[in-house]
């Protein structure tokens, strides 16, 4: 259930608010000054927070301001004071939401759980763009925002067109690629004309040579119809030369495709 911080030095008005929201399964914490709030604000991030603006120490305009530093938690402001140019200072200093005193705790309530949807369903938005942005195979990490490209902790640099090849291949594990179909889809028909499909098999050997500056050994490789990708620390590169040199005698002798 959320989690709602409730800041008021009234104390009354706090345990009423918190007696409500309990009843409906929040889990509320309390704070009676802008110190106070702020300090709570930094330990937790709470689901929203209900922020009276007369209060000792801090306001509640200077504790939103304090907040909205370090996070984007929603915040509803509280007072008794009705003006339009203190709700307007309230939403430019950050707030959410802007409630007058006296208020009904049926409306504070329903405004709670309007504001929570909200801010869900756009951490759930933000969430799935991560995912789209960060993709990765093993030890193989890529930022395709930021076009950087990460194997264990150590970052390596490749050309536009490395990072399009690699980029396609994670994005489409155990799909076969013949050499023709991946110098389309990277270098468009242009390069299809020129016929040069061994422009390829450079850039598949370039981004092995990068990862080995890393002490990272990237294999890729068609087996049984699929593409594989494998990063290894160098420290398994004995173990793993065996393993290569089987299975390029194994491909050899098949027929297979081996980059």
């Amino acid at each position: 259930m959320a989690r709602v911080l409730v800041v008021d030095d009234e104390k009354l008005i706090v345990k009423g608010i918190r007696f409500s929201l309990e009843q409906d399964g929040y889990e509320v914490d309390c704070a009676y000054d802008g110190e106070e709030a702020i300090e709570m604000a930094k330990k937790t991030e709470y689901d929203i927070v209900l922020l009276d603006v007369m209060l000792p120490k801090h306001d509640g305009f200077e504790v939103c301001q304090a907040i909205r530093e370090f996070s984007d938690m929603p915040v509803i402001m509280l007072t008794a004071k009705g003006s339009d140019m203190d709700k307007i200072l309230g939403l430019e200093y950050g707030a959410d939401d802007y409630i007058s005193k006296p208020f009904n705790i049926l409306e504070v309530k329903a405004r709670i759980r309007a504001i929570i949807r909200r801010s869900m369903k756009a951490k759930r938005q933000k969430k799935e763009e991560q995912a789209n942005t960060y993709i990765g195979s093993g030890d193989l990490k890529m930022d395709t925002e930021g076009r950087r490209v990460f194997i264990g902790e150590k970052e390596i640099n490749l050309t536009v067109k490395e990072f399009d090849l690699l980029e396609l291949l994670v994005r489409n594990p155990n799909k076969v690629y013949s050499r023709e179909a991946l110098l389309n889809y990277v270098w468009g028909n242009k390069a299809m004309d020129s016929g040069d499909v061994r422009t390829v098999d450079v850039h598949v050997r370039r981004l092995r040579e990068r990862s080995n500056q890393v002490q990272v050994t990237l294999s890729l490789y068609i087996q049984n119809g699929a593409l594989v990708i494998i990063s290894r620390r160098n420290k398994e590169k004995q173990k793993e030369k065996k393993v290569s040199e089987d299975y390029i005698s194994y491909s050899r002798k098949n027929k297979r495709t081996f980059f």
